[in-house]
């Protein structure tokens, strides 16, 4: 496996040549963040990117994420026009070596947590989801900013979009997928690309708004839209084992030749629909994430590991989810697990 680590670029308060110390550290996972959603990515910025992982020692061959604009989720007017732009996006990160696009179809939000900073009992500072808190949220009223939060839309904008999708159901928001999919990926293929869908953070529908990449049924229906190996899936296991219904480890062993890119993190549940994410060994949380390597390895996984979410430890301060140190011991982790894993399947 490649282990990689998430880097907001150069606004990141976490350094490149910090994780360039992690043991076996071999790229980071980034994105061209000045560009608008929908719109292309300028060559010069994708070649800074490649340019400041490559001073550093590390590469860059997975992008986290093109993000895919809510017109083309909802199958707008306009949702041609951006998704040849999607394409040319694809085409010109083919152009500077990446092989891994990392992206989601969530309508609206992107990862959500009713907490940001859960104390535990030694002290760390953790993101949390708790059910009935969520419920008790209006994303319309707003007084709701979250991560999932896209900050760029107005409230007003916000409002209208909330009703248009509120008119839409599940079977529509597949329907939009399939043509996304028709179109892109056959441009990953010769972009020499591997999509990896994310699945939805948390797995079921939230505020009302249909989400449809939450465990295994829907992992068959996605791929087979389009049987190409550029069409898989990122195997993140906090999302998909905040459900108690999904067993991760036969995610990975169902699905092993659509998995290029993987997020491996733990969570503990703390009832139905609630969970908190926990420190990165199995013992901590809630899923084995020795059976999921261990699942990996024995189909041959090659592909691309980044620690995902970290708690707060030691005091330090930054980005929800994306401090350095817990990261870093997450990544240390994942160097024994695969390690062992990887002497246990060849003796």
């Amino acid at each position: 496996m490649k282990l990689t680590f998430r880097w907001y670029g150069k606004n990141d308060p976490v350094s490149l040549s910090a994780i360039r110390q992690i043991p076996n550290m071999s790229g980071v996972v980034s994105a061209v963040y000045d560009t608008p959603p929908g719109e292309v990515w300028p060559r010069e910025s994708i070649a800074a990117l490649k340019q400041a992982a490559e001073q550093n020692g590390l590469a860059f061959e997975v992008v986290e994420s093109v993000p895919v604009h809510e017109e083309i989720k909802l199958g707008g007017a306009d949702a041609p026009r951006l998704i040849e732009n999607y394409c040319e996006n694809l085409r010109r990160l083919g152009e500077f070596g990446i092989r891994v696009v990392c992206y989601n179809f969530m309508p609206v939000f992107d990862w959500l947590r009713s907490d940001l900073s859960k104390e535990l009992e030694d002290g760390s500072n953790t993101l949390s989801y708790e059910y009935q808190d969520v419920l008790a949220m209006n994303p319309a009223s707003g007084s709701l900013s979250l991560p999932g939060w896209d900050e760029s839309y107005t409230m007003d904008e916000m409002r209208r979009l909330i009703e248009r999708w509120r008119t839409l159901d599940s079977e529509t928001l597949w329907s939009n997928l399939s043509e996304f999919l028709h179109a892109v990926i056959p441009v990953a293929e010769e972009a020499g690309i591997k999509m990896a869908i994310h699945p939805d953070d948390p797995p079921w529908g939230i505020f009302g708004l249909p989400r449809i990449i939450t465990g295994a049924d829907s992992i068959r229906r996605m791929v087979s839209i389009t049987d190409s190996p550029s069409n898989g899936i990122t195997l993140c296991t906090g999302s998909y084992g905040a459900n108690l219904a999904n067993d991760v480890a036969a995610i990975a062993e169902e699905f092993a030749d659509r998995i290029p890119f993987v997020h491996l993190r733990n969570v503990r549940h703390t009832g139905d629909h609630s969970f908190f994410e926990a420190p990165h060994p199995s013992r901590c949380g809630s899923l084995d994430l020795y059976d999921v390597v261990k699942t990996l390895v024995k189909h041959g996984f090659n592909g691309y590991v980044r620690p995902d979410h970290g708690r707060m430890i030691w005091g330090e301060q930054g980005k929800p989810g994306y401090g350095l140190f817990d990261r870093a011991l997450g990544a240390a982790y994942i160097n024994g697990l695969f390690e062992a894993a990887e002497k246990e399947e060849k003796y």
